[in-house]
């Protein structure tokens, strides 16, 4: 059984500490451990060039065009069974590089494209995609944040769990966490994390959550997109449809049960999503292929040019 920590924070600082922390937990259970600081680690972002869909779907199997450390961090990430993100919280969510990850991830690694990727290459007879893919994984977050501006960080990480379909069992917050390491609640709380985590990676299949109960009893999310003129509600990670109802005084996301089926972190609703993409792809490819389409982005082309740096300015004129 191996845990992996990554800390998204500067070395040696807090989201070091706390993800350490975790780590020792998981080592009291027997885990074996690896630790990373993204500081270290050389990540490009994601351009929305696409070709990571287009070579899965191709039958090339499960590309990126960009070249850099990601493809080794994620293979830190496939040969683990649990992972433990310690993230710091920028403008109430996660940091950008761990929205790089997210981005990344993006169809490349998402469950479903990854399936029907797979019966491709085999139907083809060629190798078939990295079965680490298709490996269940147990994940952790915890979001280390300066003061109590912290309400979009537990969403994003649900977000990043849900593309592999890795099972969330701890989703932390910890506020006003300047000098976290003397606070001796917050710290028992990162080590039992740790200890939560390594447990549920020794039966994946009967993982639990350990966090808080959310109000999307799904996901447990807190984050809803709301209809200001109804109760109406989508919930921001799962993104299933229903309505927020008060019960007992507590607020609670009640939705039907045939959209558990549309739910973004389920296989169906996965495959629900791969053929509405693949069917606007097919608008979008004909689009481009005629005139008018042409004519009009033409339009925009002619309008103005981009902006670019002096280095860059010289890259592409050395390039015409």
């Amino acid at each position: 059984m191996k845990i992996l920590g990554i800390s998204a924070g500067r070395k040696n600082s807090n989201n070091d500490a706390m993800c350490r922390e975790a780590l020792m937990g998981a080592v009291e259970v027997g885990a074996e451990i690896e630790f990373i600081n993204l500081q270290n680690v050389h990540l490009e972002h994601c351009t929305g060039c696409t070709a990571c869909v287009q070579s899965l779907f191709s039958g090339r199997g499960n590309r990126c065009v960009l070249k850099d450390d990601f493809d080794w961090l994620l293979d830190k990430m496939l040969d683990a069974d649990g992972i433990i993100f310690s993230i710091p919280i920028f403008e109430k969510g996660a940091a950008g590089i761990f929205h790089t990850i997210m981005d990344r991830f993006g169809p490349r690694m998402d469950r479903g494209n990854n399936i029907v990727a797979n019966q491709i290459l085999v139907e083809n007879g060629k190798e078939g995609i990295d079965p680490r893919i298709f490996k269940d994984r147990v994940i952790s977050y915890m979001g280390v944040g300066g003061s109590d501006w912290s309400t979009r960080v537990q969403c994003d990480c649900l977000n990043h769990a849900l593309t592999p379909m890795w099972k969330v069992v701890d989703n932390e917050v910890f506020s006003w966490s300047l000098g976290i390491i003397m606070n001796d609640e917050s710290v028992a709380k990162a080590h039992q994390i740790g200890v939560n985590i390594a447990e549920a990676a020794k039966d994946i299949k009967h993982a639990e959550w350990k966090g808080a109960e959310g109000a999307c009893p799904h996901c447990h999310n807190n984050e809803f997109y709301l209809d200001p003129k109804s109760t109406h509600a989508i919930c921001c990670a799962c993104g299933m449809e229903g309505d927020l109802k008060i019960e007992n005084g507590r607020v609670c996301f009640d939705f039907p049960q045939e959209q558990l089926k549309h739910a973004h972190d389920t296989l169906s609703g996965k495959f629900i999503h791969a053929d509405d993409i693949k069917a606007n792809e097919g608008r979008q490819a004909n689009l481009r292929n005629t005139i008018e389409y042409k004519e009009r982005m033409d339009k925009y082309l002619d309008f103005i040019t981009s902006s670019m740096p002096e280095r860059e300015e010289k890259k592409v004129l050395e390039n015409v």
